[in-house]
């Protein structure tokens, strides 16, 4: 199936009618977050601190989406140059506790993630998205700056909110625990096997 779907989600059932394989088409607000920016969440939500920063972050993210991107950034004209995604499963010590704090409908990134997130994703009502990789600069094209923070971090590392259009992905987590990315690793571990053995 094929979606059309605008950030911040009004609905969430839209989530429950996604199942991995699904080609979505997104619009609408969607908040970049890489290791840094996990590692300040994390600590954030269990130390209970930065609690005015984190609530205007929240305000953009939930209902909405995080995107595993470490962006390049003409800082001059502020414009994206570059917003592909980045292998999400380096996130994966943090991210259920991300998603709950922050209620997103989507997480966006590539590669897939691990048993943690994907409890999460059912737990919390929400669903992983695969973007193509190596085609930042095609998805910059359809990026606007709306907002920024923790830009001490570093250009890559901070949090850029996006308004973006008609941003392709796949559906490869959904909230209903199937793994695309899991079940192709186990289907090519069976090839593998039968190849060596």
């Amino acid at each position: 199936m094929q979606y059309k779907i605008k950030l911040p989600l009004n609905d969430n059932s839209i989530v429950d009618k996604l199942t991995v394989g699904d080609h979505v088409y997104i619009d609408g607000i969607i908040v970049t977050s890489r290791d840094r920016a996990h590692k300040f969440y994390y600590e954030s939500i269990v130390q209970n601190k930065n609690i005015e920063l984190m609530t205007k972050i929240k305000n953009y993210i939930k209902n909405g989406a995080i995107y595993h991107c470490g962006p390049i950034v003409d800082m001059n004209s502020k414009k994206v140059i570059s917003a592909g995604p980045t292998t999400s499963i380096r996130e994966e010590p943090y991210e259920d506790k991300v998603i709950e704090f922050f209620r997103p409908a989507f997480i966006i990134g590539k590669g897939g993630m691990g048993i943690k997130t994907l409890n999460a994703l059912n737990e919390f009502n929400s669903a992983y998205i695969h973007f193509v990789g190596g085609a930042g600069s095609y998805y910059a094209n359809n990026i606007r700056i709306i907002d920024f923070f923790c830009v001490e971090f570093g250009m890559p590392e901070a949090i850029w909110v996006f308004e973006v259009k008609e941003l392709f992905g796949i559906v490869t987590m959904d909230n209903k625990k199937n793994n695309l990315h899991e079940k192709i690793r186990k289907e090519s571990k069976k090839i593998y096997d039968n190849l060596i053995y």
